[in-house]
């Protein structure tokens, strides 16, 4: 531990104060946050505890974010009230930003460390970033400190590797500090909403007073129940447990929209009306699962840990399998309007993972796409929401914009993210003429389509 480390500011984890005292010292602005990652979950998270502890430094190795957020800016897109709130706290001097995570951590009591944790080429839980800021938060960790983590990680993170790491490069004793799992909740286009309580907060800590602590402080941040668990690795489980169910459920969906090509029917419908029991819950199928969680999560379990995980191995490879299904049932309409595929202008609608979301990470359109182009096809691809281009073009597509693919003529459309631009689409007049229009709906999004001289093929629909 460095001689110059402040601990002038009051402590939560054991002290001798009362719970009320140090409710009143944290929401006084008297104990110093640090809140490690300004992305698109840590942002919203700095900002929310600026606003209710006064008292907030941000950290990011990204020097533009940290200019942004020092200048009151919001360089996250699409979060409503966050401008504002930025904007906010940093006027008022509740939230400052620095690249500097070691001096952050000298002044800090609560240590909140909210940053990405991804999967390797091998599928392997990457933990080099937690524990690159964990490096930086046992520079500067002090008796009395508490360490809370929202990233995702594999269970037992906190207990098999947080905790050795901070006692060690740290030179403080277990019972000086505590560490605890506080999974955030949170989806992107919501995150103010979330962290201020849309959901219970689940809290557990690697002893009592880690929990007990935890407890206090998101007490105070969040206007919903917090749920304490029995330990940190309970709580990372929960993280990871609603992740997979989301997986595995979406896994099934797709699976039952298979075989409705042999049963002739609806699957969304019948999806729909099963759900009416209140005992069936199932998701909806679609084009593919992306985004940094849900595709990530299983392999938190299943390369980790050696007890089977057939379910969530089943269930990834049909969800990996949906991006390449849905550009053969483009394929398949093309070939029965007599169209060969290298002959082909194909339109894809979409390319973030998510609605209104700029997030490419495990995009299905990459896949959509890649799959098109392996098959002789002229893609052309469009999306709003985003400008990142160079992947998709790399994959074989030419990305455009709205305006001007709709000057183009195309013999099948392919839509994979139901961006709202695409609503006011005319979709019919984007055919080529030489054959009905192949429609491949991925989203349910075009149903209406169905009605219209189109060949239209739906997810779910009429698969």
């Amino acid at each position: 531990m460095s001689d110059s480390i402040s601990t002038s500011a009051p402590a939560l984890y054991g002290s001798d104060a009362s719970d009320d005292e140090q409710r009143d010292a944290l929401t006084g602005g008297e104990i110093p946050v640090a809140v490690y990652g300004l992305g698109k979950m840590g942002l919203p998270l700095a900002s929310v505890y600026a606003d209710v502890t006064g008292n907030v430094t941000g950290v990011d190795v990204d020097p533009d974010v940290v200019e942004s957020v020092s200048a009151g800016e919001n360089h996250i897109a699409g979060e409503p009230g966050l401008d504002e709130l930025v904007g906010g706290v940093v006027e008022t001097g509740s939230l400052s930003a620095t690249v500097d995570g070691s001096t952050a951590a000298r002044d800090a009591r609560i240590h909140v460390v909210i940053v990405p944790t991804l999967v390797d080429e091998n599928s392997q839980p990457d933990l080099s970033v937690v524990e690159s800021v964990m490096s930086d938060v046992a520079d500067g960790l002090a008796p009395g400190d508490v360490v809370i983590l929202e990233s995702t990680v594999p269970p037992r993170t906190c207990v098999d590797r947080v905790l050795p790491l901070l006692e060690e490069e740290s030179g403080l004793d277990r019972g000086e500090f505590g560490v605890a799992f506080c999974p955030e909740r949170t989806a992107s286009g919501r995150a103010v909403e979330d962290i201020r309580g849309a959901y219970p907060k689940i809290v557990g800590g690697v002893d009592e007073e880690s929990t007990r602590v935890a407890r206090l402080i998101y007490g105070e941040i969040s206007d919903n129940d917090v749920i304490p668990v029995s330990d940190a690795t309970t709580a990372e489980a929960v993280k990871v447990f609603e992740g997979v169910y989301r997986d595995v459920n979406i896994a099934l969906a797709n699976e039952l929209t298979k075989h409705g090509e042999e049963l002739g029917i609806s699957v969304l419908e019948a999806i729909e009306a099963a759900n009416t029991q209140p005992f069936c819950d199932l998701h909806v199928p679609g084009a593919g699962v992306g985004g940094h969680c849900i595709p990530y999560y299983p392999h938190f379990l299943i390369q980790e840990f050696d007890a089977d995980s057939r379910l969530m191995e089943t269930a990834r490879d049909i969800n990996d399998t949906m991006p390449g299904y849905t550009a053969e049932l483009a394929l398949n309409g093309l070939a029965e309007q007599g169209i060969d595929s290298e002959d082909a202008e194909v339109l894809v609608l979409g390319l973030t993972y998510r609605a209104g979301v700029d997030e490419l990470r495990a995009t299905p359109a990459m896949g959509v796409i890649e799959r098109l182009a392996s098959a002789g096809a002229d893609v052309t691809a469009v999306d709003p929401v985003t400008d990142t281009y160079e992947p998709f073009e790399e994959a074989g597509a030419s990305v455009l914009s709205l305006s001007d693919a709709r000057e183009g003529s195309y013999d099948a459309v392919v839509l994979v993210t139901a961006q709202e631009a695409f609503e006011e689409l005319d979709v019919p007049a984007l055919g080529s003429g030489r054959a009905n229009l192949v429609v491949v709906d991925g989203r349910q999004a075009l149903t209406e389509l169905q009605e219209r001289d189109v060949y239209y093929k739906g997810i779910g629909i009429n698969a």
